[in-house]
């Protein structure tokens, strides 16, 4: 009777770790992909909580004028009117929230991806009064291009 040894060879494990390597190489940048486009969809409703918001003070103070921080008409939302980061409702944030421009009857809000997160590469979002959504999506400072004029 022969006697036979149980176990795996080494070429049979190298094999089955070369394996995992190529479904982990293949699955890792789909995954990443899937987590920036999650944020970035946290980003689209703070967003339109955001200029919600600002329909709130429009209300209050009959003008959108003054709901920055310090009262000023644009930068960093004053904390009443609204946070100034996205996700809202998360420690971790990967977007800060801004007003660009602001008058007695219009305003254009954007979120704009924090450097060194996984959305610095993503491009900013906006959302104007009149219900206009832009996204930066190739990340080139503008929204003129072909397809950015929604998100």
């Amino acid at each position: 009777m022969a006697a036979y040894s149980k176990g795996f060879t080494l070429i049979e494990l190298m094999i089955t770790i070369a394996i995992i390597g190529i479904l982990a190489s293949i699955a890792y940048p789909s995954y990443m992909s899937y987590i920036v486009d999650g944020r970035r969809t946290d980003a689209q409703e703070a967003m339109l909580s955001f200029a919600n918001a600002m329909e709130r003070h429009k209300t209050e103070t009959m003008s959108y004028i003054g709901a920055a921080d310090g009262g000023a008409d644009t930068g960093v939302p004053n904390g009443v009117v609204f946070p100034s980061q996205a996700p809202v409702d998360s420690a971790n944030k990967f977007y800060n929230l801004t007003i660009v421009s602001s008058s007695s009857l219009a305003y254009t809000l954007r979120a704009t991806p924090i450097a060194g997160t996984s959305q610095a590469t993503d491009g900013y979002l906006e959302i104007t009064s009149t219900g206009l959504r832009r996204w930066d999506q190739n990340n080139d400072g503008d929204t003129s291009d072909a397809d950015e004029t929604s998100w």
